[in-house]
């Protein structure tokens, strides 16, 4: 009993597995907001449509998965009662909803359940862009979304390919309801600014990143500059001043060598020689010895005496 309760166990879970990997290869693959020439319901009335698709090869139900077009089921912390609340279901007595590999299937928007069984409830605003979101039958698993944005009669909005993530606005003549897109748009940029930025909010935010950039690449370069150009300058000011005081220096040496001039003997000895200091000295002394100095509080006095050397 409980290995067969274990199996059925395994079994669901692979089926929920199969079934969750089966339902991301269905996609929102066209959508058209705006339909006064295009294709017609079984009562020949234009309804706004959307266009599922399943890009795998293999087949799938797509009974009991929602749509919706209110960005408020988008809220983490609605339950799933008040979620599906607002979304439309799509049948689960319509064969047609049971798709092939590569199939395609057309639901009416902004129409009556009771209308048909393709037909869904949820809204849609012509003169503003559309949300769509394709939930699992939890309605909480969100499995494929799309922001339409606002078209002009009987265009579309669909992948260039079906499943292809890129999306183009389609001309009348390319529209491919209930059968694969091969959409080749050639789409200026301009176009492309125009209707994925209506307002202009992505392209002022890169203006202004791009200024405010350059700013502060500005900031930093001359803020470098700056500093180097000091440094330099600095430099150069102590190389002056060091320049001035060795000027200062040598004018002061040149002045103590007019006030004091070197004393040579008269065979041509400079007064810088060892021997000329000793006898200097040794003659002070002997002078010192002999009285010839008076002796007086604060006063030297030399009484003049002859001597051999002379000032040259």
């Amino acid at each position: 009993m409980k290995r067969f309760t274990l199996l059925t166990a395994v079994f669901a879970l692979c089926s929920l597995m199969m079934f969750a990997q089966g339902a991301r290869n269905i996609k929102i693959n066209e959508v058209m907001t705006v339909n006064t020439t295009s294709v017609v319901d079984e009562y020949g009335n234009h309804l706004a449509w959307i266009e599922l698709a399943n890009v795998s090869f293999s087949t799938f139900n797509l009974r009991g998965m929602y749509i919706a077009t209110d960005t408020a089921v988008l809220n983490k912390k609605m339950s799933a009662p008040d979620r599906i609340a607002m979304m439309s279901i799509i049948p689960s007595n319509e064969p047609r909803t049971n798709l092939s590999g590569r199939q395609h299937l057309l639901l009416y928007l902004n129409s009556n359940p009771a209308t048909g069984s393709l037909h869904l409830s949820v809204k849609s605003d012509p003169e503003a862009p559309l949300w769509i979101g394709l939930y699992e039958g939890n309605g909480v698993d969100l499995v494929d979304s799309v922001t339409v944005p606002v078209l002009t009669a009987n265009t579309s909005y669909a992948r260039e390919n079906d499943g292809a993530d890129r999306w183009v606005v389609t001309s009348a003549d390319l529209v491919t309801p209930n059968i694969g897109n091969n959409v080749q748009v050639t789409e200026s940029k301009l176009a492309q600014i125009k209707r994925d930025d209506p307002h202009g909010f992505a392209i002022t935010v890169l203006s202004m990143g791009i200024v405010f950039a350059c700013l502060a690449l500005l900031f930093i370069f001359f803020s470098i500059f700056g500093r180097f150009m000091k440094g330099k300058q600095e430099a150069k000011q102590s190389e002056m001043k060091a320049r001035h005081m060795s000027i200062i220096a040598n004018r002061h040496e040149e002045e103590d060598e007019r006030a004091f001039p070197k004393m040579k003997v008269k065979d041509g000895a400079g007064a810088d020689d060892p021997d000329v200091y000793a006898a200097v000295i040794a003659m002070a002394l002997k002078e010192y010895l002999d009285n010839s100095h008076d002796i007086e509080s604060g006063v030297l006095t030399i009484i003049p005496k002859h001597s051999n050397w002379t000032r040259i």
